[in-house]
């Protein structure tokens, strides 16, 4: 394939050597006179595992944008988004918070389209760029042209090992946008590894990517956590304890509990971390992440039951919880979120009716119209036949659509934010 690059900075340049190495004629342009520098010296003035080698034979076309759109069957958008210096973790954290930069982004493109528009044809465009959810359809699709296929293709790249990351990645992530563009870009990715690819929302991809790094910088924060616990202690070696933990590869070191729904529970989590946080206030840690994850767990929990309250009163139905257990089949109450979602809401006044079929030997309460909120995530709610009119909140995204029932899939906003059957 011919494949174009609009930027050849420090991720386009390496990714570019790595493309044509497997067979693609490459067409690049970058606005800076340094990226013509690099590729006629052959000298890389920075380190990048790899990159030097392919530079000595390269034979990347660099040329004008309208030249890229011309010859190429796809082309990569590798520019950056940065943030203010002040925001790059090498200085405390300022208070306000501000989105990242697109205008580099947005002029690139903008250039791109415009040259796009006189080729007169359509093109494959693939934006590479780290953004915020919602940027893509809200701040680019916009102004670009009519005749852009587009698809975004963030990547999962460190520097200085952008080749091997590229050429070996986990999984390549697919926003979609045109399904044309996509199995283009499928089909190329072909010529490049065999790895998995994942198709979703542009949406949906552009959360992918920051979460990525966001569990990456929770999982370190976690271990260093240890690590001043561990400095604090007697006869504690914070790297034998993290190997400990690496053997739990059911539950820690896997996907098991990485789903939204209601908060963790039991006899163990909740009373563990609290006494965590105590712990760590005895030791004067720097900083107390016990007690950060649980008032996370009781905000979220919060904004579950605020949801059920603005409801009830929005409709005038009363508020039934489905579900008193911490854990699904069982009836087994200690710790539970639903529980601890009902006694917040008797603090703004509100008094839900609770029921557990595990629990309360007594049929369900169907037999009038209602706002049900899922507490537990029991199978025997699937059967449930909710009178018309009903409401159905559902933070575990599980239950089916009813006809005359209105149906809240929390965390799911692919159809409408209200899904109604």
């Amino acid at each position: 394939m011919k494949i174009g690059f609009m930027g050849l900075g420090k991720l386009g340049l390496p990714c570019a050597l790595a493309i044509e190495e497997k067979g693609h004629t490459v067409y690049g342009y970058d606005i800076s006179d340094g990226v013509k520098t690099i590729l006629d010296t052959k000298v890389l003035p920075y380190r990048e595992e790899g990159a030097p080698e392919r530079l000595q034979n390269h034979k990347i076309n660099f040329s004008d944008v309208d030249n890229v759109v011309k010859n190429s069957d796809i082309i990569f958008v590798p520019i950056q988004t940065p943030h203010d210096p002040r925001y790059e973790g090498t200085t405390r954290i300022p208070e306000e918070r501000v989105d990242f930069d697109y205008e580099w982004l947005k002029s690139g493109l903008k250039t791109l389209s415009d040259a796009i528009d006189r080729n007169g044809e359509d093109k494959i465009v693939v934006i590479i760029s780290t953004v915020l959810p919602g940027t893509v359809r809200k701040e680019i699709k916009p102004f670009l042209s009519d005749h852009i296929k587009l698809c975004y293709n963030p990547f999962f790249i460190a520097m200085g090992t952008t080749i091997k990351d590229f050429t070996e990645p986990e999984f390549v992530l697919l926003g979609v946008d045109d399904k044309e563009a996509v199995e283009r870009v499928k089909a190329f990715y072909a010529t490049i590894h065999d790895r998995p690819v994942y198709e979703c929302s542009i949406e949906e991809a552009e959360m992918i990517k920051v979460s990525y790094n966001t569990y990456i910088t929770m999982k370190i924060n976690l271990a260093n956590v240890i690590m001043e616990a561990a400095h604090k202690l007697d006869n504690v070696n914070c790297d034998n304890v993290m190997k400990g933990m690496f053997l739990a590869n059911e539950r820690l070191i896997s996907t098991k509990y990485l789903l939204g729904g209601m908060g963790d529970g039991g006899g163990c989590h909740p009373r563990d971390n609290i006494a965590l946080s105590w712990m760590a206030q005895e030791l004067d840690l720097s900083y107390d992440w016990y007690d950060g994850m649980m008032v996370c767990r009781e905000k979220q929990t919060e904004w579950l039951g605020n949801m059920l309250i603005a409801k009830a009163n929005e409709t005038g139905l009363k508020p039934i919880i489905l579900g008193k257990c911490f854990k699904k089949e069982t009836n087994l109450t200690v710790g539970s979120p639903s529980i601890l979602m009902k006694n917040m809401m008797e603090e703004h006044g509100v008094d839900a009716e609770m029921y557990d079929p595990w629990i309360d030997d007594c049929n369900p309460p169907l037999e009038e119209k209602a706002v049900f909120f899922i507490g537990t995530n029991h199978d025997k709610f699937l059967d449930y036949k909710f009178p018309e009119g009903s409401v159905v909140i559902d933070p575990w995204r599980m239950m089916p659509k009813q006809e005359g029932v209105e149906l809240i899939s929390v965390g799911d906003t692919t159809e409408k934010k209200y899904a109604e059957a």
